[in-house]
Parts: structure tokens; C-alpha cells; sequence
């Protein structure tokens, strides 16, 4: 990164988040009138990247792909490109994930990375993109094939890009005008969730799918009441377990309690690496006059903690 570089727009925001982006050499843009408005005049695709301070897998992205060069170059000549703080913008978020899943019928995740028309018709949505070919064997394009293929679609492809973008947004406006219905869930719909949640399970670490995994707090609650309303206390164990390897897994605070928000982990063979993303706390001793000799008590050494986020390999 050049020390001499100029600051973006995102070094004039409040969003500590954005802030974090301001010396990339990507032009980024805050969302607002003057990046939609800009998109239209150069008739470009939008990339927006919606994230947060405490994802790991944003700073990750940001640093193989926003902090470099050439990727940037790219950027920056084809398309218009906005940061989002999900945390200052929930609405957004929420909206644009939802374009996520239509696009993609999966899972969604943080960075929300999506490619949008310049009247914000989203027509292409993923999550994170490495900057080389890992994970092809996956369906996952590094980032700069990625910007590639979206630039020619655009160029060569413009009526299917319009059709897909004017599909999501009836399909997000059909998804907004559900209404609440008076009618109980069924056992039946119930059984199929529990069905559904038994075969997804890790039996041996617990949690949910593959890596990297996250903990899902709304599994964990309709398992608790499924295991009470069937009996069933298969149920109650995958609750149990889940939360038991959570406990003994760098997610844990083995000196203050509680836990981080994430932890992404590989195997390899029997063994499991952890790449754990948390937050630090260090106690600094307060000061006390020189007649006192008495020890700091937990509750002034508290209020003196400094906090740091940061990665450690084990």
C-alpha cells in the first residue's frame, strides 16, 4: 500500500467500517445519490461489497483483492463501486441479501458482494472471492474472472442481464408483500425441518455443513424445542454437542467466558487447523497512590481494558 496515496471517499464517512477501506486504491463510493447517479452517466454495472469491522472474511477480501494494484485497476475502470457498513445499513443489507438467495437458492454470507444495473437491478450476487483459482474445483472464480466475465456480459449480453435484474427485484417484491398467516405449523413441517437439520449435522464437531462454519443460533433454538415436543433426544444432542465443541474450540474465551462471533477452521487428515478471528482484551493495572498497596480489584482493571481484534494461527 503507498503511504502517498490520496484517501478515498470513504475517509470523509463515520462508519469506522468504511473508514477502514478509505487508502485502498479502489474508488469506492459511500451509497448515495452521487454513485447511483454516476453509474447512470457512465452507463456501468455497480459492484457493491456490503461487510462489517468484525468479519473476518472482509478483511480477508480486502487485503487480497481492494488493497492491490491491478485488481483495483479494473475496478475502477469498468464499473462504479460502493462500500457498505451492514451495521450502519441494515436495510440495504437485508435487501441485497435477499437477492443473494434468489440469485443463488443457497446461503448467504459477509462480504455480500453484488453486481447491480445502474436503475439497481441486481443480476449477479456471491460472497467472497479469492484472487486466484482455489477454490475452481468449487465453482468459485477468482475475483478478477469474476470482474471479467460481469464487464462482458454487460458489453455483449445486456438483454439477459436486464432480464435477470427485473426477475430478482419481482421476486424481492413478491417476498415484501407476504403476509402473516393464522394457520399453525404443522407437525409435519416441523419433522421435515428436524429431517432437514439431522442431515446437514457434523457428527463429529458439531455445528451444521462445511467450513467454514458459523454458529446459528436459530438451529439451535427450534432443536431445543423439537427434542421437547417429539421427545426426541437425538435433537437435544446435536444441541449439546454443537455447543460443547464451541466450548473447547478457539471460539471460547477460556479466561473471561463467552465467545468470539466467528472462527474459521480447515482439516487436514485427522488433524484441524484453526484460523480464529477474536477479540483481545488487555488489562492494564490502574494506578493507585504510593501508600496503597493493595491489589487492583477485577471491576478497575475492567475499566481500564483495552480491546484489539486479532488473528492467530494454531
Amino acid at each position: 500500500m503507498s503511504a502517498a496515496r490520496t484517501p478515498n471517499r470513504l475517509a470523509a464517512e463515520t462508519s469506522l467500517y468504511l473508514k477502514q477501506h478509505a487508502n485502498n486504491p479502489v474508488d469506492w463510493y459511500p451509497w448515495g445519490p452521487e454513485a447511483l447517479a454516476r453509474a447512470k452517466e457512465l452507463d456501468r454495472p455497480i459492484f457493491l461489497s456490503v461487510g462489517y469491522s468484525a468479519c473476518h472474511w472482509c478483511h480477508v477480501m480486502e487485503h487480497e483483492s481492494f488493497e492491490d494494484e491491478s485488481t483495483a485497476a479494473v475496478m475502477n475502470e469498468h464499473f462504479v463501486c460502493i462500500k457498505v457498513d451492514r451495521e450502519e445499513r441494515p436495510d440495504l443489507d437485508t435487501i441485497y441479501m435477499n437477492a443473494l438467495h434468489v440469485l443463488t437458492r443457497e446461503g448467504g454470507g459477509w462480504p455480500l458482494s453484488v453486481f447491480l444495473s445502474p436503475d439497481l437491478k441486481p443480476f449477479f450476487a456471491g460472497t467472497y472471492y479469492p484472487p486466484d483459482n482455489r477454490y475452481a474445483a468449487q465453482g468459485r472464480p477468482s475475483f478478477k474472472q469474476l470482474l471479467a466475465g460481469i464487464h462482458n456480459a454487460w458489453l455483449t449480453q445486456r438483454d439477459r442481464v436486464h432480464e435477470i435484474g427485473t426477475s430478482v427485484v419481482a421476486d424481492l417484491q413478491q417476498m415484501g408483500a407476504l403476509e402473516v398467516s393464522d394457520t399453525a405449523v404443522s407437525p409435519d413441517l416441523l419433522s421435515g425441518a428436524l429431517t432437514g437439520l439431522r442431515r446437514n449435522y457434523d457428527p463429529r464437531y458439531g455445528g451444521f455443513g462445511a467450513q467454514p462454519k458459523f454458529p446459528h443460533a436459530l438451529e439451535l433454538k427450534l432443536l431445543l424445542r423439537l427434542s421437547e415436543r417429539f421427545n426426541d433426544p437425538v435433537a437435544l444432542e446435536m444441541v449439546t454437542h454443537t455447543l460443547t465443541m464451541m466450548a473447547r474450540g478457539g471460539m471460547y474465551d477460556q479466561i473471561l467466558g463467552a465467545g468470539s462471533r466467528a472462527t474459521a477452521w480447515t482439516r487436514s487428515g485427522s488433524y484441524r487447523t484453526s484460523r480464529k478471528c477474536s477479540t483481545t482484551t488487555r488489562y492494564s493495572r490502574p494506578r493507585t497512590p504510593k501508600r496503597s498497596r493493595r491489589p487492583a480489584t477485577r471491576s478497575s482493571s475492567r475499566s481500564r481494558a483495552k480491546r484489539s481484534t486479532t488473528c492467530t494461527a494454531k
